[in-house]
């Protein structure tokens, strides 16, 4: 799997500049093994993360690839370029698949791919705006735009598997600006779900009904925006929401689904991406919509949604 835009790599998790000379590598990787060690004071997954970023960078071979984005973790551009929505279905699978709406990622993506340009510098030609070293050396602000996309766009590609009786909505403007969205709604017969696609390139936990981690920024609330965002879709449309869905990576989850609060009567839920289209065909118990209310409820809907651009 390639790593996420937002991943730090082995020299900030080291401790050390992409300049440090091989004895400062050895140097920087002996301090943050005693240092990441659970016997003092550390953690098992910070201990392994300093031996995973002496493995990428530790021998001059494998600092050389990883300097030239060569090595096999690099993440290049190509998985960055090419995370399409309905990757996800074999070549030859020819079952019906859910009714799609809308672009996932296409705002980040677009965003991405503008803020970069200026951050590299009017005139200047980037032949592959993708190019792993140049993602990596751009600042955070500029790979979450990325990461962003790329989620929404694994995420869609997951949902398209949901089969014919659902419908997708991507990319759907609630709000005022741009960024007031809800990456993919879902309509079927298990209820109508407002999901949002996050990767802050680290785990995230579960605080008082709400996520926290050291991925998001200071006083960050995604379940309490993706609530607010279903209730402007909701009134736009009259209907309800069954459930409000945050969306990770599976390494970025405490567990496979993981409840948080319910708020006006949407039950909240952390779920790791494998796992999300087992609960969206399943449902939640006591909730769902069919017959005459599903075709209502999508009529209503196609005719509210408006989509970021």
């Amino acid at each position: 799997m390639a790593d996420s835009p937002l991943a730090s790599n082995p020299y900030e998790v080291l401790g050390v500049a992409p300049t440090a000379s091989d004895d400062e590598l050895k140097k920087a990787y002996r301090r943050r093994l005693r240092e990441a060690h659970p016997d003092t004071g550390g953690s098992s997954a910070e201990f392994d993360r300093v031996q995973q970023a002496w493995q990428r960078i530790g021998t001059p071979s494998a600092r050389a690839a990883y300097d030239t984005g060569s090595d096999s973790g690099s993440g290049g551009g190509a998985a960055w370029a090419h995370s399409a929505g309905g990757g996800a279905r074999s070549r030859g699978d020819s079952r019906p698949s859910a009714t799609s709406h809308g672009h996932p990622g296409g705002y980040f993506r677009e965003r991405y791919l503008d803020v970069m340009r200026e951050w590299v510098g009017r005139g200047v030609e980037i032949p592959d705006p993708y190019d792993a070293q140049l993602v990596r050396s751009a600042p955070r602000e500029i790979r979450h735009l990325l990461a962003a996309a790329v989620a929404e766009e694994k995420t869609a590609g997951a949902l398209f598997s949901l089969g014919i009786g659902f419908t997708l909505w991507h990319d759907v403007l609630a709000g005022s600006g741009p960024l007031d969205k809800i990456d993919h709604i879902v309509l079927g017969p298990t209820g109508l779900w407002a999901v949002l696609s996050e990767d802050w390139g680290a785990p995230v936990k579960v605080k008082r009904g709400e996520l926290i981690g050291e991925g998001l920024e200071p006083g960050e609330r995604p379940l309490h925006d993706l609530s607010v965002r279903a209730k402007v879709i909701a009134r736009a449309a009259k209907v309800r929401f069954s459930a409000l869905v945050v969306v990770v990576d599976d390494e970025h989850a405490p567990a496979s689904l993981t409840e948080l609060k319910s708020i006006r009567g949407a039950q909240g839920m952390l779920v790791e991406r494998s796992r999300l289209v087992n609960l969206i065909r399943s449902g939640l118990p006591g909730v769902g919509v069919g017959g005459t209310d599903l075709f209502e409820v999508r009529t209503r809907i196609q005719q509210a949604v408006r989509y970021v651009y």
